[in-house]
């Protein structure tokens, strides 16, 4: 990823609380000699480093998949900046945004337990704290029966790449008129970019 000096994301915890609050992710291979990308939510263990999900059984793309140097982006907010905010019109349009790149091996889980426990991390994740739903009390044969439709993997973490454009390549006073001007937007992503343009003034 093309990342200039300024935009470069050089904390790890950062990138990592990024991953954990983005985690709708695109994964990308080589499939059959074609690129090939999926969409689907990954889980991420710092720990271990390793990012866990599963493919749909019918997505081939797991089939040629293994030992292959795969892609992850993770996309954060973002949105259109307008020359019509800044104190000059004799400037160009351009994009705000955050994303995080990953990469690594991809390794197919075979064991069954592993792959539950990713998968109840990954609901425990997204339920809210007083759901009333828990994989642990799903029938064991239904769970069985619907584990054989899908393929769990995980993938090592080889690297790392981090990119937030905020503006910074601006001066301050430029950012704060962006700002002003994301503040009184009713899109989230607008709302949610002058957050994180404010933290880097």
């Amino acid at each position: 990823m093309y990342i200039p000096k300024q935009f470069k994301m050089d904390n790890d915890e950062v990138m990592y609380d990024f991953i954990e609050k983005n985690s709708f992710a695109i994964l990308f291979s080589q499939h059959n000699g074609e690129p090939y990308a999926t969409h689907l939510p990954l889980l991420l263990n710092k720990e271990k480093g390793f990012l866990y999900g599963h493919f749909a059984r019918p997505n081939e793309q797991w089939k040629d998949i293994v030992n292959q140097k795969v892609l992850v982006i993770f996309q954060g907010p973002h949105c259109y900046i307008s020359p019509s905010w800044y104190e000059t019109n004799q400037a160009v349009p351009t994009w705000n945004y955050v994303t995080i790149h990953v990469y690594g091996q991809l390794e197919i889980v075979e064991d069954e337990q592993e792959v539950f426990e990713s998968l109840s991390d990954m609901v425990k994740k997204y339920e809210r704290p007083d759901s009333s739903y828990h994989l642990e009390n799903v029938d064991e044969n239904y769970i069985k029966g619907m584990g054989k439709g899908i393929v769990g993997f995980k993938i090592n973490i080889n690297k790392i790449e981090g990119k937030a454009k905020l503006s910074q390549n601006h001066p301050a006073s430029r950012q704060e008129l962006i700002i002003k001007q994301l503040e009184n937007s009713a899109d989230q992503n607008d709302i949610h970019i002058a957050q994180l343009m404010k933290k880097n003034i």
